[in-house]
Parts: structure tokens; sequence; C-alpha cells
């Protein structure tokens, strides 16, 4: 099963299984402190729309971009006033707007190691100049596979999804190489997973 067929079919126990997460919330709160209201961001792998409310709700204009179908029409049932789009962003995204923000949450850890740098580089290329970037991937530990296909059984469904590993310094360096500053840096812990958290400037 591919990973947009997976996310359309678990989408809704997904929503209830992280509607109560928390660990996002410190990175997300740095990442809007560099903003000011009204400032347009892109919610790059929105999901169902948790934390594009939460990004509108400090003010912001919020656009959000999922692989899934599903998940978009629950974002547009939470937030019906916003432009939510189904697009794969291994592509170009060709949007319309640019934005001050690009808010990239565990979305690239479903992206080929390969590939990487292309789809941070489409992320950039429709960011304002000096406007930041934030990316939240699982961080890879010693010894770890960096890219692995998970089995998983949950909400009543068997599927598989793939998920890619990195440390902070690679992100630091693809960040770099487009010539982005690096602004504040974390590493936080779920108890299931650490979360590499990383913000910067264009």
């Amino acid at each position: 099963m591919d990973l947009k067929t997976t996310y359309n079919r678990i989408a809704e126990d997904w929503t209830k299984d992280h509607e109560n997460d928390t660990w996002w919330i410190r990175g997300t709160d740095k990442f809007s402190s560099y903003l000011k209201a009204r400032d347009r961001v892109l919610d790059v792998g929105c999901a169902s729309g948790i934390k594009s409310k939460y990004l509108s709700q400090k003010g912001f204009i919020v656009d959000g971009v999922d692989l899934s179908d599903k998940m978009i029409e629950l974002a547009k049932k939470r937030l019906p006033t916003n432009r939510f789009f189904v697009h794969d962003i291994n592509e170009p995204l060709n949007l319309e707007s640019k934005y001050n923000g690009v808010f990239a949450q565990a979305v690239l850890l479903h992206i080929q190691k390969n590939n990487a740098e292309n789809v941070i580089g489409n992320l950039i290329d429709i960011l304002e100049p000096q406007g930041y970037f934030y990316l939240a991937v699982k961080k890879m530990n010693e010894g770890q596979a960096e890219e692995q296909i998970v089995k998983e059984n949950d909400y009543g469904h068997e599927y598989e999804r793939f998920f890619s590993f990195f440390t902070l310094g690679e992100l630091e360096k693809y960040l770099q190489n487009f010539g982005l500053k690096i602004a504040w840096s974390d590493i936080s812990s779920t108890g299931k997973s650490d979360w590499v958290q990383l913000i910067a400037q264009k």
C-alpha cells in the first residue's frame, strides 16, 4: 500500500491519536516568534490541520498542503476558510503564493534521503526573502539505519510506511547549502521518538 493510500485509510484514527500531542508546541512557538501577525505560512504535510489551526490562532494566514485527500478533507472541516491543497511534495509545488514562513513538521521523514535536498529546495523556493523555514524530523540514532520500511498494525489496519532518519548536522548542512542562516535548533523526545527541530532564515 502506498503512502497516500495508507494515510487516506487511517486519517480519522490517526487524527484522534495525535490530537493531544504536545512535543511540537515549543518548536512551533519558537517558529511563530520570528513571524508577525498576518504573515503567510504554508503548513507542509498539514495532515488534518491540527498545526494549521494552532498557527492560524496566532494570527497568521495559513495554507496547507498534504499528500492525502482524506487528510485535506478533514483539514477543510477544521478550518473551512483556509486554503488546502492535495500535492506530493516530491514534485515542485507550483503555488501562486510566496510565504513568510514554511512549516514542515514530520513530513521530510517520509521522503527518501536521496531526494531530501530537492524537496527542501522546492520548499525554499516558495519562501520570501528573509522568511523562516521550520523542519522537524525523526532523529537518526547511532547504529540505526538511515531509511526503514516499518510494518504497523494500528487502528484495525495492517500497513507499511517508509521512514527516513536524520541528524541535526545533516539538516544544518542542507539548509546552509541553500544559503539559509540557522536561527534555532532542538532535539526533543516523546518517549517513542526523538525529534530534531530546526529553524533557519532565508
